[in-house]
């Protein structure tokens, strides 16, 4: 299927391609034409094989790509689980730009990592209202674990980073978003995102990392 819809006074034209095997082909046709790719994986099933399979095509058309681990609010979602899997089946280096808060039935939204923040989002609008709020003293030091390893796979990229990343110096967002498109320009490394995208949970910054982070047809 192909549509368009609108964002940030941006048009992003989606070309949402089947994950069942029997449409290889179509897959492959349409990644001649990408300009960059939405991977979209299981939080339960991980990385199916033709996931992994749609995966090497995108290596052999060298097309940018960020990841969404999706349905996180399913019995048995597992985000560490699916990281291990995207680096031993896909042989790519994930860093997660988000940290889920909870998982099942309790998954309540994630860890901005870029933001240093919580988001949620509002069940009574089906997920349009998405509220931030300070990370959760509980959540700070796997937070800011988190956000070092993102940093530092980020830091080989730009000196500007490295010296504030070496002088301990607070690192503005808008420099690590713009590291960041170059990293998946390059194709680096995979950004990670998550959401269940049924409640509408973690949509937005998913589009924000679109506009962000993926080539336009000007690149």
């Amino acid at each position: 299927a192909a549509t368009t819809c609108f964002w940030r006074e941006h048009q992003v034209n989606i070309i949402d391609t089947p994950g069942h095997v029997d449409f290889t082909a179509e897959v492959e046709r349409s990644l001649r034409v990408l300009d960059g790719a939405v991977t979209i994986f299981d939080a339960v099933g991980g990385v199916e094989p033709q996931s992994e399979t749609v995966w090497h095509q995108a290596d052999r058309y060298h097309v940018p790509r960020i990841a969404y681990i999706n349905k996180f609010d399913r019995v048995g979602a597992d985000f560490e689980g699916v990281l291990a899997e995207m680096r031993t089946k896909l042989g790519t280096v994930p860093v997660p730009l988000q940290l889920p808060i909870g998982a099942e039935a309790g998954f309540e939204g994630v860890v901005d990592l870029v933001g240093m923040r919580e988001l949620r989002w509002d069940p009574a609008d089906q997920g349009v209202t998405v509220t931030a709020s300070p990370i959760a003293p509980q959540r700070l030091e796997a937070a800011r674990a988190a956000r070092e390893r993102l940093l530092d796979a980020l830091a080989s990229l730009s000196d500007e980073l490295t010296g504030l990343y070496v002088a301990g110096a607070g690192i503005p967002a808008d420099l690590v978003r713009k590291v960041l498109r170059q990293a998946v320009l390059q194709r680096a490394f995979t950004p990670v995102f998550c959401g269940a995208s049924l409640r509408n949970v973690g949509v937005q910054p998913l589009l924000d990392a679109v506009v962000d982070l993926l080539p336009s047809p000007v690149d």
